[in-house]
């Protein structure tokens, strides 16, 4: 496996992969590497020719009180991942290289980043978009693969995607959970074991209104309120959103007339966790 740190290094090595070897898969990643990480990589290796991965703590999409300095980096260990996945080739560029001194340009998908996430972590997806689209830029990827836990993210990219015409196919491969349905996340780390048995109810919250929309219910206001009453039995888990919205202008849908996306992000103890599942 290639590593770069610059980017002229790293657009002629994915050229070069691209042109000997034909489609280029691409996974970017902020590090701290788990089954959820890697199960992108084997999505991308089963449907491309060669595969590029990035690892990169983007400084942009974290607010000023948020955990940019303590975000859990461990890249050896992902390297190791990587390569015993078979990554052809990993960016792992500075900060200074992804964000010269001077750098003003912004790229921000307007009215979609400020739902969900984006209201109550203001400038966190124009940070995402601002790294994604110079991610594509320099590795030219023909397909990247990103996880659907990060669901209005998706829709936030493949909206980018096509308004700025990247020749880029976006995929979205399933969550990835622990054994006990909680969704992987590198943030999980954070937890302690009573709050990572606390964090469970978020999963349980979700599959109580799957089961009710798999039987027929289609009414929002009576699927939500059956989610909160789960949510409401962990008292030391604070909700930030829970709403059932459209899965691509990540609207609050009233009725459920076509697939819908029931999404939640909650606190537990001072650990920001999001999930969500598709409803019939």
């Amino acid at each position: 496996m290639k590593i770069c740190t610059m980017i002229d290094e790293m657009r002629a090595a994915s050229r070069a992969l691209r042109s000997q070897r034909g489609r280029l898969g691409f996974v970017p990643t902020m590090g701290a590497l788990h089954e959820g990480h890697l199960s992108l990589v084997r999505a991308a290796k089963a449907s491309c020719d060669t595969v590029a991965a990035s690892i990169f703590v983007n400084p942009k999409q974290f607010g000023p009180n948020e955990d940019f300095g303590t975000y859990p980096r461990a890249f050896e260990h992902d390297r190791a991942l990587l390569q015993n996945e078979g990554v052809d080739l990993l960016f792992a560029p500075p900060v200074e290289e992804m964000y010269p001194p001077g750098a003003v340009t912004w790229v921000t998908v307007e009215e979609l980043s400020d739902k969900l996430d984006g209201r109550s972590r203001p400038g966190h997806f124009r940070g995402v978009t601002t790294a994604v689209s110079k991610l594509f830029h320099i590795v030219e990827p023909d397909a990247a693969f990103f996880g659907q836990k990060d669901a209005a993210q998706v829709a936030i990219l493949r909206r980018m995607v096509r308004d700025l015409n990247f020749p880029v196919e976006i995929v979205v491969c399933p969550i990835v959970r622990e054994p006990d349905g909680l969704a992987m996340s590198s943030r999980n780390a954070y937890l302690d074991s009573q709050q990572r048995r606390r964090a469970l109810v978020l999963h349980r919250a979700l599959m109580k209104v799957k089961k009710l929309a798999e039987q027929g219910e289609r009414n929002v206001t009576r699927l939500l309120a059956i989610a909160r009453e789960e949510l409401a039995s962990e008292p030391l888990v604070r909700l930030d959103y829970l709403e059932i919205v459209d899965p691509d202008s990540l609207d609050a849908v009233e009725e459920i007339s076509k697939r819908a996306l029931l999404v939640v992000a909650a606190f537990v103890g001072t650990t920001r966790l999001i999930d969500n599942i598709v409803l019939p």
